[in-house]
């Protein structure tokens, strides 16, 4: 037994409540250490000789990554506090107890040797989400290359390789005038990039964060926007960029006219005066990505807190939002974003606070902060499998358990699974163009648990390098369209909708076989039991266990071959 490799803490991360009354504790071992572990609890503050409150439940494997394997169990109690207690018994047959961070041979029997879970406590501090956005599935706008509501020349609209000076028009009206698109492809959930008055096309560098865009349109355009999305069934998500500002936002242009003599000196991080952030030299005052043109708010200033924060509140009360994706939100800290959370949630209960974060980011997601983040691990993991093709099909899914094991329960549904996004290339210019691989990447992504995010483009197959490429016009003109992706891609959604098992059923088993390539995940519910088949390899593979079967995406008997790069859903 390798007991280094045993991990538990007692708080919100590994012992949380889902429900009133319903608790789950985790714990995490080494990778096929482990033939059972037996979760022993008891309340703490009634004694023996009074009743005998000791349980058992034998705790169920969830989830595997590369080295270890994660168990929960699911507790049922109403009381004031519960004592628990591990009994680990591993391949060998080896026996031990484990409690209040302490090994033991024997079974403990004082409770203060045990863990401890005050149940109010982890009650008051349950992590709450959106009853609307488990599973739902993010389309990803570009505003001012999705669509433009006047003519634009086709050479200007369709000019590759863009540029970020290039001026494509698109604004909200646009976005209106093709919601029967995005609502015909099955999306549920509108993102928009930022909206409000700046200078650049992609409008990270906000001027005023009370005025939408001149070129994009009016606060009524944002309104009518988001009630004709709520009156087809979608919610509308804005990024929120209270990172950093523009140059010309007020407060940091009027230090730039004042100098020492400016009020706002403390709402940035100013090493000296005057300031400098010439392009191509480090600024002396922070900002984001040491560009002077992006200077980073002191979000400690309680003034700028408070001025942000009423920011956030004035859009949601003003055009109903539902969703703030927020820009660099590793970058601000735990204290604002708690604060934050606080805020916007007194305004609109079921808002939904995604974080931008680019690696693991449980820190964020333990109630308090943020309710999910965009994920990019799912992300570099398909990248690795498909793209680079420097992964086993075994590590991939191993990765995939990793976030699966240590994410919240409530928060594992709701992460925005991309394959690309406005700061990555293309997926398909990452596959050098095999649309079979982004064909297949779609399937991965639209087929898993989480909020699938959607880069506007990607249903058609569009192309597109590093920033600034990647945000290219929208093909909206037949002669660029790959129709066969946008079927796909749509009837990958329609499947996913029509049988929740897909998504919200629990993992039975999965295969993976790395010298074929190839992926089979068994998931269960209490109406459907579907075999979820993904061949990686750029070779026929046959599954002839599951052959005349249904396959949902054909809509015809399964013949036991899946094509290179392709999936199959099959109903057993």
């Amino acid at each position: 037994m390798e007991y280094s490799a045993i991990f538990h803490d007692m708080d919100k991360r590994f012992c949380y409540a889902i429900e009133k009354d319903l608790f789950v504790i985790r714990v995490q071992v080494k990778k096929d250490d482990m033939k059972e572990i037996i979760l022993h609890y008891e309340d703490k503050y009634i004694p023996m000789e009074r009743e005998d409150t000791r349980m058992t439940i034998v705790m169920k494997k969830v989830a595997t990554s590369q080295f270890n394997d994660y168990y929960e169990a699911q507790v049922r109690m109403h009381l004031i506090c519960l004592r628990y207690f591990f009994e680990f018994t591993d391949m060998q047959g080896e026996k031990v107890y484990y409690g209040n961070y302490e090994f033991d041979k024997e079974s403990i029997t004082n409770r203060d040797r045990m863990f401890d879970c005050p149940q109010n406590l982890r009650e008051e501090e349950m992590f709450e989400v959106p009853d609307w956005a488990a599973n739902k599935v993010v389309y990803q706008i570009f505003p001012s290359r999705f669509a433009a509501s006047q003519p634009v020349d086709k050479k200007l609209w369709y000019k590759a390789p863009i540029t970020p000076m290039d001026d494509l028009h698109g604004d909200l009206r646009g976005i209106i005038d093709h919601l029967d698109h995005i609502q015909d492809l099955g999306i549920d959930v509108i993102y928009m990039t930022p909206s409000f008055k700046s200078d650049s096309c992609h409008k990270y560098d906000t001027i005023d964060y009370y005025e939408i865009d001149p070129s994009f349109g009016t606060k009524e355009d944002l309104k009518e926007l988001v009630q004709k999305a709520h009156d087809r069934g979608m919610k509308v998500v804005m990024d929120a960029v209270f990172n950093h500002t523009g140059k010309e936002f007020f407060a940091f242009k009027d230090i730039l006219e004042k100098g020492e003599k400016s009020k706002y000196l403390d709402w940035y991080y100013i090493d000296e005066l005057p300031l400098k952030g010439e392009w191509g030299e480090i600024p002396n005052f922070l900002c984001f990505g040491y560009y002077g043109g992006m200077p980073k708010l002191n979000l400690k200033n309680p003034e700028v807190a408070n001025y942000i924060t009423d920011v956030a509140c004035y859009w949601i009360r003003e055009c109903d939002i539902d969703g703030w994706r927020l820009d660099v939100g590793d970058e601000i800290s735990h204290f604002f974003w708690k604060r934050f959370r606080r805020a916007i949630k007194a305004v609109k209960k079921d808002m939904l606070i995604i974080g931008e974060i680019w690696h693991y980011a449980g820190d964020f997601l333990e109630g308090d902060e943020w309710d999910t983040v965009m994920n990019y691990p799912f992300y570099l993991n398909l990248i690795d499998l498909l793209a680079d093709e420097k992964i086993s099909v075994s590590q991939f899914v191993q990765n995939l358990g990793y976030l699966k094991g240590r994410l919240h329960k409530k928060c594992y549904p709701l992460m925005w699974n991309l394959i690309d996004s406005h700061d990555t290339a293309r997926f398909l210019h990452l596959c050098k163009d095999n649309k079979k691989k982004q064909h297949l990447a779609a399937a991965f992504q639209l087929l898993l648990p989480g909020m699938p995010m959607i880069y506007y483009g990607d249903e058609y197959a569009m192309p597109g390098a590093n920033d600034p490429d990647c945000r290219r016009g929208m093909y909206w003109d037949e002669e660029y369209q790959d129709k066969e992706m946008f079927e796909w891609y749509k009837r990958l959604l329609q499947v996913r909708k029509a049988h929740t098992c897909i998504v919200e059923g629990e993992l039975a088993e999965a295969i993976t076989r790395d010298e074929d390539e190839t992926i089979v995940l068994i998931r269960k519910n209490g109406e459907e039991t579907i075999a979820l088949i993904f061949n990686c390899s750029d070779h026929t593979k046959e599954f002839k266990e599951y052959a005349q079967k249904q396959d949902l995406l054909t809509e015809k008997a399964f013949d036991g071959k899946v094509e290179a790069f392709d999936a199959a859903v099959i109903v057993l």
